[in-house]
């Protein structure tokens, strides 16, 4: 007998071994594509401390004129706070601090040093920086590279570890409508090129198409898109589904706005169960979180 999962892969598109073995040295980008410009990234992580407590810790890196900057916020059901510092160019080898606050009986604690920070063309940092938050002595957060400097491993060494996980992340870009980014689904899955474009058929501008790929290997393909402005197609990627969803109603009918949505949701928890061998399911606790990437992409006019 076929089983729920061979039934409904038929209309799903997968992503094989092949291409997700590992990250790529290169995006699939010809020389010709020139991606667009990623303004600002939201990255939300949310933590479990031992006694159950959950926070939600938010994290957003942005380019403004003067330079890069970051602001992190730190809620849960009942209240938040937030806090901001800007990497302003004539601050910016001095861009580090703590700030310490109270949330809901607890005590937050939030660590950064960004003076050293190496930046790819995005807003955010890709090496030679941390951020580390604390709540109730708990390690709720810790991103960067410097585990072995001296007073970050007296920060984290010997403490215990919060449950935290990556759970959502937003992308702005303006430019052209291609845009080009990196993602991992699941904590256990591998980073992968996404590279999103709309490009005219070869009888003209009039019949755009919007295509999608992953690790060089297109995954979707969209025609008569002025026509299919909003829709959604689901792919498999790490063993898992992601539904992917476009909205580019005002590409075409707003000009003045042109902005447009894309996004990838992992499923998890029952949906995730359609097509996992029985065999394989974990109970509650133990079942994936769900993840969504969201790309907000403003173009040019065309």
């Amino acid at each position: 007998m076929r089983t729920i999962a061979s039934c409904y892969s038929e209309h799903a598109i997968k992503v094989s071994d092949s291409y997700c073995s590992g990250p790529s040295s290169g995006a699939c980008l010809s020389p010709g594509l020139i991606p667009s410009i990623q303004k600002a990234v939201t990255c939300i992580y949310k933590a479990r401390l031992s006694d159950q407590k959950q926070f939600l810790i938010t994290l957003n890196w942005c380019n403004n004129l003067v330079g890069q900057g970051f602001s992190i916020n730190v809620s849960n059901d009942l209240s938040s706070s937030s806090f901001k510092s800007n990497a302003e160019s004539q601050q910016f080898r001095n861009n580090r601090g703590t700030r310490t606050f109270e949330l809901c009986d607890s005590r937050i604690e939030v660590f950064w040093d960004l003076s050293r920070a190496q930046y790819d063309s995005g807003p955010e940092p890709i090496s030679g920086f941390y951020v580390i938050v604390l709540a109730d002595s708990e390690l709720c957060l810790h991103l960067g590279d410097m585990e072995e400097e001296p007073h970050v491993r007296k920060l984290i060494n010997g403490i215990p570890v919060a449950k935290f996980c990556l759970v959502s992340r937003s992308e702005h870009f303006s430019g052209n409508a291609v845009y080009l980014t990196r993602v991992q689904f699941c904590d256990t899955g591998t980073a992968h090129d996404i590279l999103i474009k709309c490009s005219a058929e070869d009888e003209g501008s009039r019949n755009p198409v919007l295509s999608v790929s992953v690790d060089n290997k297109k995954v979707i393909q969209v025609k008569r898109l002025r026509w299919n402005f909003r829709g959604n197609q689901t792919i498999f990627v790490d063993g898992l589904l992601v539904d992917m969803m476009w909205d580019v109603h005002d590409w075409f009918f707003n000009p003045s706005s042109g902005s447009a949505v894309f996004m990838f949701r992992t499923r998890s928890g029952l949906d995730n169960r359609l097509w996992l061998e029985e065999k394989n399911l974990k109970n509650k606790e133990q079942e994936r979180v769900e993840f969504s990437l969201l790309i907000c992409a403003c173009k040019n006019p065309d």
